[in-house]
């Protein structure tokens, strides 16, 4: 296929760096990195074995024209972009693929192009950018693929199998919401606390930022897991996000909270992309991440103490 990568971070460049090495014609669409891949391609260094591709960068997505599909890793916060981007990339028949954090991408979207068109990929991976063209993958690599609008054309199976042939583990839903929101599961504890960790547990237990918050690191994932006190609330954010999910018609066992949490130990120090974010002084990924998932607990009446707290302060902290 050929294949266009939107968003060439740690999650788009390792997947399009897969399917390139399993012989598509994989276009990278850069700004910042543009030089380093044009010269030198992209390396990754995995726990699974070490590779290097070749893709073919771009500056500009005219000039890699419609594309057979479209792998979305773009942060949230630039789908304002999304009508630049995409627009010269996708004919009547491409798979456009949203491989982004959070609720809301699938349905900016599909007001952009065909439902039918639109897929949804939920990576569980550990992945980071270390240097411009060099991705580590560090655990995991699971994609969950689902449809925005089911169909019988078997688009989705052929997209699987596409990336199970690259040596991407992937999965079909036919409940691509209920993905999202197991997915945020993990996402909204980790991404979330990870930063809310440098003004101290007492400001998300009291749901406000104190007047004089202590500077601190960021929290690992480990970190959270190793002290009580965070580990309790992150167990007691996954409760509140599952029974989000329950309201909305979305079962989802409780059960999961402790699964994601062991699953979790496996990945050492990781630092979520929130956390990296938040380092650089990038703006948050807030939105769709967290903002949006506490807008629907609400209109679906359902109380979500920590989430709320957790939005506060991730608010009063946002670089931007």
């Amino acid at each position: 296929m050929k294949i266009a990568v939107v968003g060439c971070g740690a999650v788009g460049s390792y997947y399009g760096a897969r399917l390139s090495r399993a012989g598509h014609e994989v276009h990278f669409l850069l700004r910042s990195d543009f030089a380093v891949v044009q010269a030198a391609g992209v390396c990754v260094r995995s726990e699974a074995g070490d590779f290097h591709v070749r893709p073919i960068a771009a500056a500009e997505p005219e000039q890699i024209g419609p594309c057979e599909a479209v792998l979305i890793g773009l942060k949230t916060t630039a789908n304002h972009e999304f009508p630049r981007l995409l627009t010269p990339l996708v004919g009547p028949h491409t798979a456009v693929i949203t491989l982004q954090n959070g609720l809301g991408n699938v349905e900016t979207l599909a007001q952009l192009f065909l439902p039918r068109q639109i897929f949804g990929g939920l990576c569980f991976v550990c992945l980071n950018r270390i240097a411009p063209g060099v991705i580590q993958h560090l655990a995991h690599g699971l994609v969950v693929l689902g449809e925005c609008q089911p169909t019988s054309g078997g688009c989705l199976a052929q997209l699987v199998q596409a990336f199970r042939d690259a040596g991407i583990p992937c999965q079909p839903t036919d409940d691509l919401a209920r993905a999202h929101w197991e997915k945020l599961v993990w996402n909204i504890p980790f991404n979330g606390l990870g930063v809310a960790g440098v003004a101290g547990y007492e400001a998300v237990l009291a749901g406000a930022l104190p007047p004089h918050a202590p500077a601190g690191p960021v929290l690992t994932t480990d970190q959270l897991l190793a002290n009580a006190r965070w580990q309790t609330l992150v167990r007691e954010l996954m409760l509140e996000v599952i029974a989000v999910a329950g309201a909305l018609g979305k079962r989802i066992p409780a059960s999961l909270a402790q699964d994601q949490i062991l699953r979790t130990r496996n990945m050492s120090d990781y630092k979520a992309s929130t956390l990296i974010d938040f380092e650089r002084g990038q703006p948050l990924e807030l939105d769709s991440l967290f903002l949006e998932p506490l807008r629907r607990a609400v209109a679906a009446g359902v109380a979500t103490p920590r989430l709320a707290a957790l939005c506060r302060i991730l608010c009063a902290l946002n670089p931007r």
